[in-house]
Parts: C-alpha cells; structure tokens; sequence
C-alpha cells in the first residue's frame, strides 16, 4: 500500500487549474491552426486568428484566456493500492480555492441556484472519484464555462430512434445553439447507461486528447461522420459562418436498458481547458 499526503492532491488541483486557464494544450493548438488552414471564410479565417493570438497571450502573460474561468471539474481515479487520511473532497475544494483567490481566476460559483450569493472562491468543485487497479492517482480538471455548458442537454431518447436519431439531434442542438458556446467546439456525446451515466460519459469524452480515437469501431466512425456533418452546418468560429464549426467529436457509450436510448451531449468551447497529472 502507497499512502499520499493530501497536501499533495490540494497542491496538484491547484496548480492544475491554473495551468488549464492560462496554458492551452499543444494539441489544441495545432487543431486551431490546422482549422485556420481550413477554413474557407474570411471572416471565420480572422476570428480563428485572433483566437490563436489571444491563446498565445495568455500562455506568455500568464492570464486565463477566458474571462470565464467556470465550474471546477475534478476527475479522480485513485488505486486501490492508495490511502491517506483525511477528507479528499476538502484537499480538492482547498486546491480549487487556491488557484481561484491566489491567482485572481474568476469566481463563478453560487450557494444556491436561486439566491445567487457568490461563494467567492469558486467552491465547491464538481468531483467525480473512481477506484482503479494500481498505486497511483490521476488527476484531470476542466474549468467548464457555462457559455458552452449552457448548451448541452441530456435526452430520453427510444430504441427506435437509433443512430440517425441521435445524429439529428446532435446536428439540432449544435445549430440551434450558434455562436453562444463559442465554436470551433469539441463536441463530447454520451449515449447509453442511464439518465445521470450518459452525462457523464459525454463530460468525460470532451475531456480526451483533441487527437483520441474511440478503440470502439462503431463509435469511432461515427466521431469522423458526425464531425464532417456538424461542419457542414455552417455556423463557423463564434459562429460568424464557415467550415469549421467543431474540431473534434468525441463519443463515449455504455449498455443500457433494452427500452432506452440517452443521449447527452456536452458542449465545450474552443479552449477545451483540461489538464492532468498522475502521481
């Protein structure tokens, strides 16, 4: 057994969040500027510019590259061969109040969906914990902004609606949606478990590597049609007009009821914040 100092995890959430809000992803990066090279409209060509610049600037300034530092997601898959004391949810609410006072992230979060009083230190996180074989823990995060998030939906779909049935709704929810969750989007879906585990799926697949493909074959021709169509849209970077709409499309799946079909569709927008560490 392997015992981990919780101090260790507050210190890791920290640092992560504040990598993910001023740090984009290399991958990304080279997506943005292969979706510049892409893009048949002038005006999509100068937004995606000035959306590289303004990712560039924040890396070298060390500012977030959006004002919109979101809700802080927290994925944590511990090894069964791993302890510590202590309450880990609380090391992960210290890390997120950290990076969100110490370096001036804006705070986003509020106690209650109706008062709307600002807890003033983007607490509490959203944490999701999983056991796995193995004595370490990896750490992924994304400051998810609400522009994006506002988007999404989960939906009860029936057995006889089948793929075409989520691919309408797929092409309806990113039409439909526009330029508010700031396209060029990676498009996370989740299909299959239950209400609340095809959600999940969809949070987790915004979450892979930009260049990720499913291991599942179904799946994974779907990501590359679904991605061809959903560009073929033409709502454009911020949704200006143009080809290049989404970067990536992302699908993850589970078993489910043989009278069920949800869908969940996860929007993220063209910063795709997320970072990890394994310790």
């Amino acid at each position: 057994m392997r015992k981990i100092d919780l101090k260790i995890i507050k210190e890791a959430v920290k640092l992560l969040f504040v990598d993910a809000a001023e740090n984009i992803n290399d991958d990304l990066l080279e997506s943005l500027n292969k979706a510049f090279n892409d893009e048949s409209s002038e005006l999509g060509k100068s937004v995606l510019q000035q959306i590289i610049d303004n990712d560039l600037l924040a890396k070298e300034k060390h500012v977030p590259m959006c004002q919109d530092t979101g809700v802080s997601v927290v994925f944590i898959e511990m090894g069964s061969e791993v302890w510590f004391v202590g309450d880990l949810e609380e090391a992960v609410n210290e890390g997120v109040k950290e990076a969100y006072v110490n370096h001036y992230l804006r705070k986003s979060m509020v106690k209650h969906p109706f008062n709307r009083v600002n807890t003033n230190d983007n607490t509490p996180a959203i944490l999701h914990t999983k056991i796995v074989p193995g004595n370490k823990i990896k750490i992924s995060v994304a400051p998810k902004g609400a522009g994006s998030e506002n988007m999404s939906l989960v939906k009860m779909l029936t057995p006889s609606d089948g793929v075409e049935g989520v691919k309408n709704l797929v092409l309806k929810t990113i039409f439909e949606s526009g330029g508010k969750p700031c396209p060029p989007l990676v498009v996370g879906i989740g299909i299959g478990g239950n209400l609340e585990k095809s959600a999940l799926l969809a949070k987790e697949a915004v979450m892979r590597d930009i260049s990720d493909e499913s291991v599942d074959p179904i799946n994974r021709g779907l990501e590359k049609e679904w991605l061809d169509e959903i560009n073929k849209l033409g709502v454009g970077p911020m949704g200006f007009g143009g080809t290049v709409t989404a970067l990536a499309v992302k699908i993850n799946t589970y078993p489910c009821h043989v009278a069920s079909l949800p869908v969940a569709i996860n929007i993220q927008c063209h910063a795709a914040r997320h970072k990890s560490i394994v310790l």
